[in-house]
């Protein structure tokens, strides 16, 4: 999810979700200990619960990297041992890890002697022509001994030659049983299911397996489904917000930005699916994507969105 899960869109992830945890873009571990870190892992407050997802394979790098995540207040260290594209696989981490179960261990030990919030892996279940159940609980197995207590599993082997991130996100079949399988060989760990889950029914299916579901795209295409599984997974007594009034409570945030210089382009890209399905979602997109990038845009532009939504359901 990288440039797509920035703060902004956090932001408005959690006016739909109260209970939902969020997670970042993947930071090269590299990056958050000698970039810019206010601009890499500055988070608004109203985030939390907000975990850090970091990339990497130095296990003292990954070590003082989360704890600059530690000490910038977020909840969990994520390392991503699943992301297939080349620019991650040149720098020896992402789902090429998996190959790597005892370096993967070194960093998760290094990382968790480092902080006291918890320390996670997000990984496939498998790589390349290392395709079996055994590979998969060889590796969770080593891991879980070096500390790592969670899980995030994608449901699908990542091919590092051959397919683009997008069609290792597609062509690789899914293979829920696996996933499954590792609930039973490993009873005692969480285990959350990431990969094909695009809908309530979809999550509802698989919930009985495992401890949690982790929504990537579908949620960025779909964003009011965060708040119809707050309301399924957390709070049946949530009320479903209103979409406008969700717009509307974001304007201190952006009016914050406006003045710090911003675009309010950083956040208009985020909402542009908030109507999906709905009447006049392709006047709002329209509206937005025509004017978010003219020089002094504010607010303003939000509520003629809306009206335009509005205008479209009364035709």
């Amino acid at each position: 999810m990288m440039e797509w899960t920035t703060s902004p869109c956090r932001i408005f992830h959690r006016r739909l979700s109260p209970h939902a945890r969020l997670y970042t873009e993947m930071v090269h571990a590299n990056a958050a200990v000698h970039g810019d870190r206010a601009r890499l892992l500055g988070f608004d407050p109203g985030e939390h619960p907000l975990a850090l997802q970091l990339g990497g394979s130095d296990p003292q790098l990954l070590a003082q990297a989360a704890r600059i995540g530690q000490d910038f207040g977020y909840d969990e260290i994520n390392l991503n041992c699943g992301c297939p594209s080349e620019r991650v696989q040149s720098g020896a981490f992402g789902a090429c890890l998996m190959r790597e179960p005892e370096l993967v261990a070194d960093c998760v030990a290094a990382m968790r002697a480092a902080v006291r919030i918890p320390v996670t892996v997000k990984c496939r279940i498998g790589v390349d022509d290392q395709d079996e159940d055994a590979d998969l609980f060889r590796f969770v197995e080593r891991v879980h001994r070096a500390g790592c207590e969670v899980f995030i599993v994608h449901a699908r082997k990542a091919w590092l030659k051959g397919l683009s991130p997008k069609e290792n996100r597609e062509i690789p079949p899914l293979n829920y049983d696996r996933a499954r399988r590792l609930r039973s060989e490993f009873p005692q760990l969480t285990l959350v299911l990431n990969g094909g889950l695009a809908s309530r029914a979809a999550v509802a299916a698989v919930m009985p397996d495992f401890d949690g579901v982790m929504l990537g795209r579908a949620a960025y295409h779909e964003p009011y489904l965060l708040a119809e599984l707050e309301r399924d997974l957390f709070d049946a007594d949530y009320a479903l917000p209103d979409r406008a009034a969700v717009l509307r409570a974001l304007r201190p945030q952006i009016e914050a930005r406006l003045a710090r210089g911003e675009s309010i382009a950083h956040f208009t890209r985020h909402l542009l699916d908030l109507y999906q399905g709905l009447p006049g979602a392709r006047r709002f997109r329209r509206v937005l994507s025509e004017n978010a990038h003219r020089p002094g845009t504010g607010f303003e532009l939000l509520e003629h969105a809306i009206a335009a939504v509005e205008a479209a359901r009364a035709a």
